[in-house]
């Protein structure tokens, strides 16, 4: 049987760099591609094939895809995982800002996708598989931007989903909950520097506070609660439209809905408190 040939982005590091050991693992051709190529070495050594993308960068996304289209004809699974989550306030944040994470977040995966759908639908099969959030259901203070692009992930998935189902394709949405990553040393110093001694410092080193305990004291669920979900997406004949996982994700995608947004709201201001 022809191997299976698998795009990953964000695999510098991470849960995207788990993704593609355990793909690899599966037998599958895997291509890695983030920014930082001089960190998927030892990917390379596994047997990965590293490719140098800046997501955001029109020549680099279709350089990505050439590549794959002339050395194994297309791309059969790609998960989209690159991303970053941008934090302070509305008010703090600069609408450049903004939409630089709505670039990263939402549009640059929306082109790759773009790229690599001609080859799935002409081989009438394919998964695409979208990191999403938790918080792509739910939201929290001085995430507005980054709350923003994982909602506007899902929808985008789910509307994906129905377009390609005629063609064979299944669109998969990952929401992971918090999970022990690099994220919070990406999101705190930003967030700080926006908002930490303005009218929303409090609720910045609240937060921050939260993220510190999550990531670096590595209270959250371990990678490899999502990439169980990731491959038993990829396994299955009909995959679910929605895996959940990790810590805090049940608990308050359920709060929100069944309990209503007030309670909600009151529950998160708790919490800064």
């Amino acid at each position: 049987m022809t191997q299976k040939v698998a795009l990953v982005t964000g695999a510098s590091a991470g849960m995207g760099k788990d993704f593609v050991k355990a793909l690899l693992g599966e037998g599958m051709v895997v291509y890695a591609v983030a920014r930082r190529v001089e960190n998927m070495e030892d990917l390379k050594a596994l047997g990965a094939h590293p490719l140098k993308m800046d997501i955001t960068k029109e020549e680099d996304v279709q350089s990505v895809v050439h590549t794959i289209s002339k050395e194994h004809g297309g791309v059969d699974v790609l998960i989209n995982n690159a991303g970053f989550g941008s934090y302070g306030s509305v008010e703090d944040t600069t609408i450049e800002d903004a939409r630089y994470q709505f670039e990263v977040n939402l549009f640059g995966l929306a082109r790759l996708t773009q790229l690599v759908l001609p080859y799935m639908r002409s081989k009438q099969a394919g998964k695409v598989i979208n990191i999403s959030s938790m918080v792509g259901k739910v939201y929290m203070p001085l995430g507005a931007w980054y709350v923003g692009t994982k909602h506007a992930l899902e929808g985008w998935s789910d509307c994906l989903r129905v377009e390609l189902k005629q063609f064979g394709i299944d669109v998969v949405i990952i929401e992971p909950g918090a999970i022990v990553t690099e994220f919070g040393d990406v999101v705190s110093g930003p967030m700080m520097e926006r908002s930490g001694n303005g009218p929303y410092s409090n609720m910045a080193h609240k937060v921050d506070e939260m993220f510190k305990a999550e990531y670096e004291k590595g209270a959250g669920s371990p990678v490899s609660v999502i990439t169980n979900l990731v491959l038993k997406a990829i396994r299955a004949k009909k995959p679910k439209t929605r895996y959940v996982a990790g810590k805090y994700a049940m608990p308050m995608m359920l709060m929100r809905k069944w309990l209503g947004d007030r309670f909600y709201d009151r529950a998160l201001m708790n919490m800064m408190k």
